[in-house]
């Protein structure tokens, strides 16, 4: 007799619970926390760099580090702008940890 769909999962819930009780429990609260390798912490720190670059280029008249920090700039106001598939309210296309 085939079993029923909600006992095949019930049965994967029950046996995630016995191996690994940490992801069941973050699994129940919510989303799961994103990795360390996935984490966007560096993105806070584009824009300084980019101002830094631009910042030194007008000091020391270098175009190509005028250059490098416009487009920087430019790569850190798209990254850091929420997308169109953004949530009304939410002010980044990432979710916050």
């Amino acid at each position: 007799m085939p079993r029923s769909p909600d006992d095949r999962l019930a049965e994967i819930e029950a046996r995630l619970r016995r191996e690994d009780p940490r992801l069941a429990r973050t699994l129940a609260r919510g989303l799961p926390r994103r990795s360390r390798e996935r984490s966007r912490r560096w993105l806070r720190l584009l824009p300084a760099v980019a101002l830094a670059l631009l910042g030194l280029g007008i000091a020391l008249p270098h175009g190509l580090l005028i250059a490098a920090g416009l487009v920087l700039a430019g790569v850190a106001g798209e990254l850091l702008s929420p997308g169109p598939d953004t949530p009304p309210g939410r002010t980044s296309r990432f979710p916050r940890r």
